[in-house]
């Protein structure tokens, strides 16, 4: 019969993985999984305890009871080094609890990210007395969706403790997780000041990081619909992102929610990265290491701002009515709608200014479990253009309002994966004093975004649509193929509000190395600030 399949961490198949079950009366069967992981051997109806040991992976400890009504999903977690804070973002004065996964000692810091990273303190090695001891083990079955719960088998008795306070300054901080055989990894936390510094609040796009994360095998992009039955032996013959031509990544009527509760391997920073590093490999440069580098230039054009997470704005932890300037950045995709009612609020009735320094913001509404898990309202669509979308203008939109209404403009697929400069329309406007720039002139050339090269415009861009404010004024455009480049935009409301978009995922990584970029910045939050 079939009892189930044994898979790793990103749900791949794992073949001659040996098992052992063993029933309440100490007898025992023994199995090896097959080349699709599958595990097939003949048991009588009960519970049984099952061994399951792969050399490379963390052996561990399941219980099955037969019959089942599907076969089960063992999962194993490979010898790697990962980490993650628990909870992910806190205020100034809260602890998390780091949870690291490793089959050796490791050491570990915390470091907080400006313009260049900080030391902050030693946590200290890790080790037990027993073999391996500092090894995680994730449950089985789908923990994308239940978490991956680390910390939570062996560690009732634990020398060291595993918390930390969140540092009195806000900011970015990141644990750096070493071995002593060279092995490196580094992992974010988020710490919001307990009251308003300054006037400026900057938002950390997590919403945005947890939807990408794959660690467990789905994220909102790979399986977004739940998990397959089976574990992929081949990822480019079994995905249908890959080998289904008329398939689109959001095209089910159901989405399973996605858990913040597991590490996120796209947010490692290089121990040695700067901030005028170029941002290396698919997903860094849209998440938390691209964000970092608006962090960086803040703190060296002496900016002050505190840090928040996106989920701290939806659960009041973010006072708008503290800060002057809100800043959000690069790919802040994800936002609830009881987050985006409360920013238009602000800034179209009490005065607000907000600067959107990213592309495709905003644009689907998520809804925040209280188990600490997200439910993406991707929709069932054909592709992303208005027709794709059934005449709406956004995912937000076929639930809420287009999300134009309050940046000023909207993700469009022309230009996608594409980098560019931008090209001056109004020399004259107030975001270009001190530039020398003329109408025609472009800017922006120098960009770290090494996934789409070639300029502040790109990767996925915004631009006007019909649900704009009247008054949004373009003032450059990128020049992307397809008339595809961002379009660079001011308005102001009746109370006294007022919102800058660059629409555009790439600007922010031209921020540290493109000088008109920094000054056109630099003009947007002195005027905002007043």
């Amino acid at each position: 019969m079939l009892i189930g399949y044994v898979s790793d961490e990103r749900y791949v198949a794992l073949p001659d993985v040996a098992l052992e079950f063993t029933d309440a009366a100490g007898v025992s069967w023994e199995s090896r999984s097959r080349a699709s992981g599958a595990i097939h051997l003949e048991l009588p109806h009960g519970e049984y305890k099952v061994v399951i040991q792969k050399p490379g992976f963390g052996a561990k400890f399941s219980r099955v009871t037969l019959p089942l009504a599907k076969p089960h999903q063992f999962r194993l977690l490979s010898d790697c080094l990962l980490g993650y804070a628990w909870p992910k973002w806190v205020r100034s004065g809260e602890s998390s609890e780091f949870r690291v996964h490793s089959v050796e000692p490791y050491k570990l810091e915390l470091w907080r990210y400006g313009t260049t990273p900080e030391f902050v303190q030693a946590l200290g090695w890790h080790d037990e007395h027993g073999p391996r001891a500092v090894m995680q083990i994730t449950p089985d079955g789908d923990y994308t969706q239940t978490g991956a719960e680390w910390n939570k088998v062996g560690y009732a008795n634990s020398v060291h403790s595993q918390h930390v306070v969140g540092p009195e300054r806000s900011g970015l901080y990141y644990f750096r997780a070493s071995t002593s055989s060279g092995k490196q990894f580094s992992f974010p936390w988020i710490v919001a000041p307990t009251a308003a510094t300054c006037g400026v609040a900057v938002l950390a796009s997590n919403i945005t990081w947890n939807a990408y994360n794959n660690f467990g095998g789905r994220s909102n992009y790979i399986h977004a619909d739940g998990l397959p039955s089976t574990p992929t032996i081949n990822a480019r013959a079994e995905l249908k992102r890959y080998s289904d031509a008329g398939f689109f990544t959001w095209g089910a009527d159901h989405y399973p929610t996605l858990s913040f509760d597991r590490p996120e391997p796209f947010n490692h920073i290089d121990f040695s990265e700067k901030i005028t590093d170029p941002i290396e490999g698919r997903q860094a440069c849209h998440l938390a290491p691209a964000e970092w580098r608006l962090l960086g230039w803040l703190e060296a054009h002496n900016f002050a701002y505190d840090y928040y997470a996106e989920t701290q704005l939806d659960d009041g932890t973010l006072d708008l009515s503290a800060y002057r300037v809100l800043v959000t950045a690069v790919h802040p995709e994800y936002w609830t709608r009881k987050m985006y009612e409360r920013v238009k609020r602000w800034v179209f009735e009490e005065g607000g200014k907000l600067a959107y320094l990213g592309g495709n913001g905003l644009n689907c509404e998520t809804e925040l479990r209280s188990d600490g898990t997200a439910l993406f309202h991707n929709g069932k669509l054909k592709g992303l253009s208005v027709a794709g979308l059934g005449g709406y203008e956004s995912r937000s939109a076929m639930r809420h309002e287009s999300e134009a209404s309050l940046l000023g403009c909207v993700f469009t697929p022309a230009g996608a994966m594409t980098g560019a400069p931008y090209r001056v329309r109004d020399a004259s406007h107030w975001a270009f004093a001190g530039t020398g720039l003329k109408d025609g002139d472009t800017f922006g050339e120098k960009s770290l975004h090494m996934r789409c090269p070639g300029g502040a415009s790109g990767h996925e861009t915004d631009k006007v649509s019909a649900s704009s404010p009247k008054n949004a004024k373009v003032v450059a455009k990128g020049l992307n193929p397809d008339d595809g480049g961002a379009e660079m935009l001011t308005f102001t409301t009746p109370s006294g509000g007022e919102v800058f978009s660059v629409g555009s995922i790439n600007y922010v990584a031209s921020l540290p190395v493109d000088e008109v970029v920094s000054r056109v910045t630099e003009n947007v939050l002195r005027r905002m600030l007043g």
